[in-house]
């Protein structure tokens, strides 16, 4: 585990380990090591709300290997811009796509200072031919991370554009979400695609319990509600099975139907 802050005063400023940070409290989800004791302490709390959150966690993360395999096997897609990256751990998304397609490029955006030391120590290619690096940028400002992954993706290609639990800290309202989707799918071609995921207001009561419960330790989650991510998609072509749980979304034979439905949702859309 990481239990000291920086010895940079000014990265230490910009880190805050005696905070809980969205980025760390996933990893700290997921049983990683990057993360400071403020940060286990918050996923500890959110996981006494609802003990499975620590399962929820992982089938988002399976959610993302499925998803990035059939984009680059069935989809024939060979560009990935993947906002919102997070921590690395296993099967990030570069090792998906080049293990399918080895000349996949991936460009990785955040703007959290522990995930950029990261990615530039652990987001490398797995392939000659393929091309993997990040960028500094904020989900909020589409134009900067189109800008700076033209440097790196072709435009004129199709784009698996990948937001992957990324809105609920980002953009509190609903109409904001929409807005920042709008302008990325306005900058990629016909023929590329939207994969998004985000947790769900549902009627699980333990669930809704344990987003509270973040919030008054400082990890705050902004909820929709499948109907609201599921029209994110109006202007694109739904890849069966549509905007269902991640564990119902095209799951692996052995893993159908082991766990309930989670209270994450996840779909992918094609640009015509």
């Amino acid at each position: 585990m990481v239990d000291e802050p920086p010895a940079n005063p000014a990265l230490a400023e910009k880190i805050r380990s005696d905070r809980p940070h969205p980025a760390r409290v996933w990893n700290a989800l997921l049983g990683g090591k990057d993360n400071y004791a403020a940060d286990r302490e918050a996923a500890d709390e959110i996981a006494k709300a609802d003990p499975t959150i620590r399962r929820y966690a992982q089938q988002c993360r399976e959610f993302l290997v499925r998803s990035v395999r059939y984009l680059a096997g069935e989809a024939g897609i060979r560009q990935f811009l993947d906002i919102g990256t997070g921590l690395p751990t296993e099967l990030n998304t570069h090792e998906v796509a080049q293990s399918v397609a080895p000349e996949s490029r991936v460009v990785y955006v955040d703007n959290d200072p522990l995930v950029l030391i990261h990615a530039r120590a652990l987001l490398t290619n797995t392939t000659p031919e393929g091309v993997t690096t990040y960028v500094d940028a904020d989900v909020r400002d589409p134009e900067t991370i189109i800008a700076d992954a033209q440097n790196v993706l072709n435009f004129n290609e199709p784009i698996a554009v990948m937001l992957l639990g990324i809105f609920g800290h980002a953009a509190p309202e609903y109409a904001t979400m929409r807005s920042i989707l709008d302008r990325l799918m306005a900058a990629v071609p016909s023929g590329s695609y939207l994969v998004l995921l985000d947790g769900a207001r549902t009627d699980d009561e333990v669930y809704i319990a344990a987003v509270a419960r973040a919030a008054e330790v400082g990890h705050p989650y902004h909820l929709r509600t499948p109907e609201q991510l599921a029209e994110c998609f109006a202007e694109l072509e739904m890849v069966e099975p549509g905007m269902v749980p991640v564990n119902r979304w095209r799951p692996d034979p052995s893993d159908a139907g082991r766990d309930k439905p989670c209270n994450a949702y996840g779909g992918m859309g094609r640009k015509p």
